[in-house]
Order: C-alpha cells, then sequence, then structure tokens
C-alpha cells in the first residue's frame, strides 16, 4: 500500500471518490494509486493530487519524483501535452484557483475558458478584490490578422466571434480595477497563460485551432529559464497592446 498517500488523505479528509473528482481521474484509478507504491500517476496527475492534498508529490511518490528531476533546460517543464484538449479540465482549474498574485490569459481568443469552467467571471473577480492581478491580452476581432486567420480556420465558429464571447464576458466584470484587457494581434501563434509561478504555452500549428496544439505546462525554478523567456514575451505584448 502507498502509505504516505494514505496518510495524505487521511490528513486531508479526503476520500478516494473526492480525490478522484479533485484530480480528474476515476476512483478505480485512485485506488490502484493506493494499493500499489509502485504504480504513479503521470507528472501533471502527480501535481494535482499533490496541491489537492497539501503536500509536495515527492512526498507521495517519492522515487518517481526523484528519479524525473532534471537539471538541464528542460527541468522547468512540468509536463507535455500533444493537444491542448489532453490536458484535463482539473488542470485549469486548480491553476486558476491556487494563484493569488498574477494571472494573464495571452491567448489570441481564450474564449475555451468560458466554455470549461463554469462561473469564471466570478472566480476571477473574487481573486481581483483579494490583491490579485488578472489581465486578458485578445486579438482584435476586426483587425487583417484576424480576418486573415479567419480564412485559414474556415470554421462556423468564427476567430472574431469566440473573442467577442470573451469580450462580453469581461464586459460584465469590467467594474473590477485589477481586471485588465488589451488587443494584441502579435500572439496569433502562441498563447501563454500565467497562474503565479506555473504557466502553460501553447504554439499554435498551421491550421489547426487552438485545442489541437500541443501545450506546455511550465513552472518557475530560476532566472532566465523557460518561464522568464515566455513571460518577457508577453509583457512586450502587453506594453505594446492597444486598449480593448
Amino acid at each position: 500500500m502507498n502509505t504516505a498517500l494514505r496518510d495524505a488523505m487521511a490528513d486531508a479528509g479526503v476520500k478516494p471518490g473526492q480525490l478522484a473528482r479533485m484530480v480528474g481521474v476515476s476512483v478505480k484509478t485512485v485506488e490502484r494509486w493506493l494499493g500499489n507504491p509502485l504504480r504513479t500517476p503521470h507528472p501533471a496527475a502527480q501535481e494535482d493530487t499533490a496541491r489537492a492534498l497539501g503536500v509536495d508529490a515527492v512526498t507521495l511518490w517519492p522515487k518517481a519524483v526523484r528519479s524525473a528531476v532534471r537539471t538541464g533546460h528542460d527541468r522547468e517543464i512540468v509536463a507535455a501535452y500533444p493537444y491542448r484538449s489532453a490536458a484535463p479540465t482539473s488542470l485549469w482549474a486548480s491553476l486558476i484557483d491556487s494563484a493569488g498574485q498574477r494571472l494573464v490569459f495571452a491567448g489570441y481568443t481564450n474564449y475555451f475558458l468560458w466554455q470549461n469552467h463554469p462561473r469564471l467571471g466570478a472566480r476571477l473577480k473574487a481573486k481581483a478584490d483579494a490583491g490579485a492581478r488578472v489581465r486578458f491580452l485578445v486579438g482584435d476581432p476586426g483587425s487583417a490578422v484576424t480576418a486573415r486567420r479567419e480564412e485559414v480556420e474556415d470554421v462556423p465558429l468564427t476567430l472574431s466571434t469566440r473573442i467577442r464571447i470573451t469580450l462580453d464576458a469581461l464586459s460584465k466584470i469590467e467594474d473590477t480595477p485589477r481586471i485588465e484587457a488589451r488587443f494584441s494581434d502579435a500572439h496569433i501563434a502562441l498563447s501563454v497563460f500565467m497562474f503565479d509561478d506555473q504557466m502553460l504555452v501553447t504554439p499554435h500549428i498551421a491550421s489547426l485551432l487552438g485545442d489541437e496544439s500541443p501545450m506546455f505546462h511550465l513552472r518557475r525554478l530560476g532566472d532566465d529559464g523557460l518561464y522568464d523567456r515566455f513571460a518577457s514575451h508577453v509583457t512586450a505584448l502587453w506594453e505594446n497592446a492597444r486598449p480593448v
């Protein structure tokens, strides 16, 4: 038995079914983790489980975490997904809910966020009211860049429509001072989502939609690493962006 996981669940007052819902897996999967100390989740699920229980992943699966320790430039990569849609919704939810200082949504439309996360506007407003800075960098629905991309995608739910859905959602919380939004056309090929010291990055491939492109989960571990490079990119975009 994985006694460390059992004890952490007992200390947190979390039952297998509850943990399964929090992490986005089946109850049987959690029971397998408990029953076999050699069975370890993939890295993202390890992080989600540790966060849900308020412990470090190394406490729950010490051998697996230590064997995965990196020392090179890729050490800030927590997980990689071949498609953005392959990442569990619970990952996004946990990152949004755990961030307390800075949340940046630099996706060209950010449309999928409102579809996948109920009451997102209220959750972000609560974050801002508690002192967090929330920023949205979106494409201009009327720009030539957006029009050209719409021709490439050629889908019924157009890029400009998806942007306007985000703008409409933001208009309902626009009276919150620490929530800001700006237009930029310079991130059409790269989406970056920042949650304090963690980040999700999606480089967009050719004519594919955002959820069909790969995504990387990063955690900041030092100066001038992958996280800082992408963060600097977003800062530069924000400074040159236009007010919504």
